[in-house]
């Protein structure tokens, strides 16, 4: 419904004067609307203008001149593609796409890390079975296995690694009283290594979750801060994973973001005319476990009804600030209470307007930080394009300067030369005054061409004498 700047200057080229008589008709009535606004043209959606726009767009090519079929089919499938192009260039930092493949890997990652944590408790507790009753945690566990290692070669010396690696002094102790009087069998060196090398490979994939885990919390932080405040990364995540986007998900009413993920059982229900849950994914959020069982269906409604609004903050604001999130929070918050103790919460209205109010500020202190970037980015092209010249200034004084000294040196040698030739000419007890330079240079070349012929003489007498030899 906005109107271009290219569309206002062909209507007013193209329109008449009278702009009460002129009836425009158009295919979107926002646009139509837009027009009437800013123009005041009269417009007319639907009907005959549909009909008659369709046969336009199919004889377009014979209407306009030097325009082929072929052409017009060209520019038809090449605004088809920018129109997609445009759909799919979204912000880079606000790309949801990121989240939906994190979010997939780090459930596959926890499932794959339960699955090959078993594996190493079945494998190594063969040899120390003890070790599975003092110590639960599998990353815990698969660190000690890998630095245990043969259990009868534990002793005082490794209680501090043993200290570092479980947190607690006590635990150390009992590993290593039960490493002396335990019931497991023993295990050859390349068992021990095939067992060491697999902990390894799955310490190394729990420290990447970790990572993965990080990682999710900065994505979600920066496409849907307002909503990870409210319930959390991970479930934030998941909401937007199963989704398929967090537009989509922006689009859901509560009473679909309150059921979702739990779809199966929804059907199931109204299939046998059961009764429908009362939650989905959202029952990981923690507001669900801490209500009692008769307020969980209240919460869950009131929660979903939260992470709606969140969500559509999110998706459809410019700068995303968790303001909003902190203050739904709170709100549901307040709700818990006031189930437990009946202490009324704060109106919506009131919550509402303060977030607005700090929204503001923050979205001011951003913009402001942005333009302080910006400003010294500017600052920093230009100091650059400035050292650039300086440097190409300096490149071509120095090519100046060469220049300027090899021309000295020529001048240079060509006086030595001049110098060396008056020296023979002294040695040789000519007059060196009485001849002026023309002549000088004349009779240096005669004596450099008799030196010349007596070496030739020479040589021809030399090789005589050797053929007579």
């Amino acid at each position: 419904g906005i109107l271009h700047e290219d569309l206002r200057l062909l209507l007013e080229t193209s329109m008449p004067a009278k702009k009460k008589k002129a009836l425009l008709g158009v295919a979107d009535a926002k646009i139509g609307a837009a027009i009437l606004e800013e123009l005041g043209y009269q417009c007319q959606t639907g009907g005959v203008v549909a009909e008659i726009l369709r046969g336009i767009r199919l004889h377009f090519h014979a209407l306009v001149k030097g325009l082929t079929a072929q052409s017009a089919s060209k520019a038809q499938l090449g605004l088809g593609h920018s129109y997609s192009r445009a759909k799919v260039k979204f912000n880079v930092n606000r790309v949801d796409n990121m989240i939906i493949q994190s979010i997939s890997l780090l459930d596959q990652l926890d499932k794959d890390i339960n699955t090959f944590s078993m594996r190493v408790r079945e494998w190594y507790g063969y040899h120390f079975p003890e070790l599975i009753k003092i110590v639960s945690e599998n990353y815990t566990y698969c660190q000690l296995a890998k630095f245990i290692g043969n259990r009868k070669e534990l002793s005082e010396e490794s209680l501090e690694g043993l200290e570092e690696i479980v947190m607690d002094s006590a635990k150390a102790q009992a590993i290593l009283e039960a490493s002396r009087s335990s019931m497991g069998m023993d295990i050859s060196p390349l068992d021990l290594i095939n067992i060491e090398s697999f902990s390894s490979r799955v310490i190394s994939l729990s420290e990447y979750r970790k990572g993965l885990q990080e990682y999710l919390r900065s994505k979600m932080s920066q496409v849907a801060p307002s909503l990870s405040a409210l319930i959390g990364e991970v479930v934030g995540a998941r909401l937007i994973s199963h989704a398929g986007s967090l537009t989509n998900l922006a689009k859901y009413p509560a009473s679909t973001v309150q059921i979702l993920g739990a779809e199966k059982a929804l059907f199931r229900a109204l299939k046998t005319r059961g009764n429908t849950p009362k939650y989905g994914l959202i029952f990981h959020s923690t507001f669900i476990g801490r209500a009692a069982a008769k307020n969980k269906g209240r919460i869950s409604r009131y929660l979903a009804n939260k992470c709606t609004i969140a969500s559509r903050i999110d998706c459809f604001s410019e700068v995303p600030t968790s303001v909003f999130g902190d203050k739904l929070r709170e709100q549901v918050e307040e709700r818990l209470a006031f189930y437990e103790t009946g202490e009324p919460p704060r109106k919506n209205l009131d919550v509402m307007k303060e977030a607005v109010v700090e929204a503001n500020e923050v979205v001011a202190e951003v913009k402001r930080k942005q333009e302080k970037k910006e400003k010294k980015k500017k600052k920093r092209e230009k100091r650059q394009l400035e050292a650039l010249a300086a440097a190409a200034e300096v490149e071509n004084s120095v090519l100046e300067t060469e220049e300027n000294d090899i021309e000295p040196k020529k001048k240079k040698k060509k006086k030595q030369q001049e110098l060396e030739a008056e020296a023979a000419l002294e040695e040789n007890g000519l007059e060196e005054e009485a001849l002026p330079k023309k002549k000088r240079k004349l009779t240096v070349e005669a004596d450099q061409e008799e030196e010349e012929e007596e070496e030739k003489k020479k040589k021809k007498k030399k090789k005589k004498e050797k053929e007579r030899a």
